[in-house]
């Protein structure tokens, strides 16, 4: 695969045989993260569990403590006095059977989150095979279906993140932005490894952190030493 000058250049710096502290890992992408706009740093945690497995699962989700560096746009399933306060509380887009159908008819997504009241978890269940995919679908253990929708926007746009396994057993999130600086970066790493240890499953068995790799968007990735975290 073709890199350009700037991605080779930043390579030299990283040893890849080597597993890297998480602060020495973190300044490394924000030396390495050269693009002309401001990039987003990732972190990529490969879990020691089956994800095929209901008892294995692991989901949450969690408020960076400065945040993400960028504004969700956040979409809310509600009625009555309940869409009432998800405006107020600066929801982007509020309604019922009307989003449904735009979602369905246009194949509109020009949204980051989706909220929901319980109620309403009929109607957006007829959405599954449109935002399940996408991993859009609300959810309790994300916090994302909830009668508290105040809490729920105002959580998401200080910066809440919903961790969950991929089909490979990986979980991809966002730790903010590359002009964070290493301390804020890291900060928000370890609130994310935090969450992530503590959701562990009783059914995981062996080594949980399987491997750690954060990087910036158009960056190469850099190598954290599991055995360095605290489990």
């Amino acid at each position: 695969m073709f890199r350009g000058k700037k991605y080779q250049d930043s390579a030299k710096l990283i040893d890849k045989s080597k597993q890297y502290d998480v602060k020495e890992a973190i300044e490394l992408v924000t030396k390495t993260a050269k693009a002309k706009f401001d990039e987003t740093v990732e972190a990529h945690i490969k879990l020691g569990v089956d994800s095929r497995h209901a008892d294995q699962q692991v989901r949450g989700a969690i408020v960076l403590p400065n945040g993400t560096g960028k504004s969700a746009k956040v979409l809310v399933f509600a009625k009555g006095p309940k869409a009432d306060e998800a405006k107020a509380a600066g929801a982007d887009f509020v309604g019922e059977m009307d989003l449904v159908e735009r979602i369905q008819k246009e194949n509109w997504f020009d949204f980051d989150v989706v909220v929901a009241t319980p109620d309403m978890m009929g109607v957006v269940g007829r959405l599954g095979r449109l935002l399940g995919p996408k991993g859009l679908m609300p959810s309790p253990k994300a916090g994302t279906v909830t009668m508290d929708v105040t809490r729920a926007v105002n959580e998401i746009k200080a910066g809440k993140i919903e961790y969950r396994l991929d089909k490979t057993n990986i979980i991809h999130c966002p730790i903010g932005k590359a002009s964070f600086g290493a301390d804020k970066l890291k900060e928000n790493f370890d609130a994310l490894l935090g969450a992530v240890i503590k959701a562990k499953p009783a059914a995981a068995k062996g080594q949980y952190l399987r491997s750690v790799t954060v990087a910036s968007t158009m960056g190469p990735g850099v190598k954290i030493n599991p055995a360095r975290i605290a489990q």
